[in-house]
C-alpha cells in the first residue's frame, strides 16, 4: 500500500503522460526506490496503459534500470578499454567469486550488490573500482578479496554478530 501511494506521488509529476515519457517516469521511480519493482512496473504500465511486458523489455533494454535494490555496499567495478586492458576482467572475476553474486546481483543478506560499468572515468588508474562512491586505483584480485573481507568483517562489527 505505502509502495503503491509512492508510486502515485511519482506518476503526480507525468500527469497525461504517453509512451514518451517511459523512460523519465522509470528513472524517477528508480530514483524514489532505489530499483524497479515487479509492482512499480505494473503500476506505470496502468499509467500509461501499456502491457507490462513493453515496460519491462524497455527497462531491461537500458543498463542504467536495477530490478534488485542496492547493497548496504555497492561496489562497480570498471570494465572500460583501458581497465579491460589491466586485468578488470580477473578483478570482476575474484569479486563475483568472494561475493557469490553475478553483476546486478545483491547478496542474499543485502549487504553488497556488484554492478559493472562501461568506464568510471579515471583511466590512468586502470584498473579501477568504486565501493559506495570511493575509487580504488590499479586493484588486482588479491586486494579486492582484501577489500571484501574489511567490508564483510565490518559489517560483522556494526551489526554484532
Amino acid at each position: 500500500m505505502i509502495v503503491e501511494q509512492e508510486m502515485d506521488a511519482v506518476l503526480q509529476d507525468f500527469p497525461n503522460a504517453g509512451r514518451d515519457q517511459l523512460i523519465p517516469i522509470l528513472q524517477a521511480a528508480q530514483d524514489r526506490f532505489g530499483y524497479l519493482s515487479r509492482d512499480t512496473m505494473v503500476r506505470v504500465g496502468q499509467h500509461l496503459r501499456l502491457p507490462v511486458s513493453k515496460i519491462y523489455g524497455v527497462a531491461t533494454f537500458y543498463n542504467q534500470f536495477r530490478f534488485q535494490p542496492r547493497g548496504r555496499v555497492h561496489i562497480q567495478v570498471c570494465r572500460g578499454t583501458a581497465c579491460h586492458v589491466k586485468g578488470s576482467a580477473r578483478v570482476l572475476d575474484a569479486i563475483k567469486h568472494a561475493l557469490k553474486v553475478e553483476p546486478g546481483q545483491t547478496t542474499r543478506d543485502g549487504e553488497f550488490s556488484l554492478e559493472v560499468v562501461a568506464c568510471i572515468g579515471a583511466c590512468g588508474l586502470a584498473p579501477v573500482i568504486t565501493i559506495n562512491g570511493e575509487f580504488h586505483a590499479g586493484v588486482t584480485p588479491d586486494s579486492v578479496r582484501k577489500l571484501v573481507k574489511r567490508h564483510k568483517d565490518e559489517a560483522k562489527n556494526e551489526d554484532g554478530k
